[in-house]
């Protein structure tokens, strides 16, 4: 007899988890740079048009592929089309996942090291930011910090998803979710409370469309996609915990919700503090570790908000990385039968040993290279650029087209009969944006993420 699947207790549970999903260093870490880079307001306009257009329609589609079919990705589509091709589809998911957490964890490592760094006052020895900037370079050129720091992120995230989804993912979702929440509430006050923040607030409200091109569309459109985790079967998979009474739509909304308002916040609450202590709101990707832990020295009360700000950087990171563990668990649970307990320790287990050369890639395998990358942007380059805006692609195909609207309809009702009722414009977007639009600009996102949209426009145009 086959063992009952699990499931999550509340709904509640499952809109923090899928929440806490999207929400990770995507939102603290990413979103507020390349804002700064492209013009702050603008580009936050324009982000919101897209997460619509995008994020919220194939969102909706990734969902209901797995509460429709109870499985995890490579099983729902292959429940769903009978088809091998349409399987490893879903085991791209698998893959991604698999690849991504390999390097996910080191980032998040650095985050957990940086709350050490700021309990021990280091940020306080530096005088200018280019001695933050140094100190993070020292820092992961140190073998034994980065791979210790990535190590004991990873058992971190082990420990989770062992316990299981009610009682590990949910259990952990719903302590971790209002603590970032508060913990980023505090960090906003502060920064719209010190002298000169009014800069930071209007640099992030105060529209700038000369700042708006082709790219920078192309930028928002990838991040609208990249912060929901679709493409990796991260949402699929939790979807597939889902209980039938559930309105996929609602729940949906409510996670796109909660990932941008963090995503906004956390814009506030840096750019504030940027602004303030007179430091450049362009600092790319060293933001965070170059360029904050000099913000810290200079506001008031600043040894007390860089320990805060980086153990919300870290619950960010714990809340993403346990479902992109759980993605990889469930196939084998599923699939192979194997036992959760031995399906998370193992999978961990080799997760970490493919993360080794990465976080190697900032000291002892720094000039070892592949095709002109290091063995860390390799495997970011290969998940990140080709495997989930493919896997994103197809989902959006394969609903739209494949499984086809009168087989996907029936199924997306359920739960959510009030809303098919009281407003079928909703429905007729969704179909629209899903078989239309989605597909096409994700296309776009993927020809650029691999370098040759450039070519192709030089070439026809």
């Amino acid at each position: 007899m086959e063992a009952q699947r699990e499931s999550w207790g509340s709904k509640t549970g499952f809109i923090l988890a899928a929440a806490g999903s999207a929400i990770g260093l995507g939102n603290i870490w990413k979103f507020p740079y390349i804002a700064g880079e492209n013009g702050g307001a603008s580009f936050v306009i324009v982000y919101l048009i897209c997460i619509a257009v995008i994020g919220f329609p194939v969102l909706i589609a990734e969902i209901l592929i797995g509460r429709s079919t109870q499985r995890n990705p490579v099983g729902a589509f292959f429940k769903l089309s009978g088809s091998k091709f349409w399987a490893g589809v879903g085991g791209m998911g698998i893959v991604g996942g698999f690849l991504i957490l390999s390097f996910y964890a080191i980032i998040a490592g650095w985050s957990i090291g940086y709350i050490v760094e700021a309990i021990d006052g280091n940020f306080f020895n530096f005088v200018e930011e280019t001695a933050s900037a140094q100190h993070f370079l020292n820092l992961v050129g140190n073998v034994y910090w980065i791979l210790g720091y990535f190590i004991f992120f990873m058992m971190l995230t082990t420990v989770i998803v062992f316990a299981g989804v009610k009682k590990g993912i949910e259990r952990g979702s719903k302590i971790m979710m209002p603590i970032l929440f508060f913990l980023l509430i505090i960090l906003m006050i502060r920064g719209i409370t010190l002298n000169g923040a009014e800069k930071g607030l209007e640099f992030l409200w105060n529209p700038d469309w000369s700042k708006i091109n082709a790219n920078t569309i192309l930028i928002a459109l990838g991040h609208a996609f990249f912060t929901l985790s679709l493409g990796m079967g991260a949402m699929l998979t939790y979807g597939s915990y889902m209980s039938k009474k559930d309105n996929i739509i609602s729940s949906a909304f409510q996670i796109v919700f909660l990932d941008t308002i963090i995503a906004l916040i956390a814009g506030i609450a840096i750019f504030t503090a940027v602004f303030a202590t007179g430091l450049n709101p362009q600092a790319g990707p060293g933001l965070i570790f170059h360029t904050l832990p000099s913000v810290f020295i200079k506001m008031p009360g600043g040894y007390f908000f860089s320990i805060l700000f980086f153990i919300l950087l870290t619950l960010a990171a714990l809340t993403s990385s346990i479902s992109l563990l759980e993605v990889v668990v469930s196939y084998f649970v599923d699939e192979r039968k194997w036992k959760r307990h031995h399906a998370a320790i193992v999978l961990a287990f080799f997760i970490t040993l493919l993360g080794v050369p990465s976080a190697l890639s900032y000291n002892v395998l720094s000039d070892f290279t592949i095709a002109g990358k290091n063995f860390f942007d390799l495997v970011d380059f290969i998940a990140s650029n080709i495997l989930l805006p493919l896997g994103g692609l197809l989902i959006s195909v394969f609903v739209a087209w494949k499984w086809g609207f009168k087989k996907v309809l029936p199924n997306l009702r359920e739960g959510a009969e009030n809303l098919f009722e009281k407003y079928p414009w909703v429905i007729s977007f969704w179909k629209i944006f899903l078989k239309y639009f989605s597909p096409i600009l994700i296309f776009l996102v993927f020809l650029n993420s691999i370098g040759i949209l450039d070519k192709i426009i030089e070439l026809f145009f």
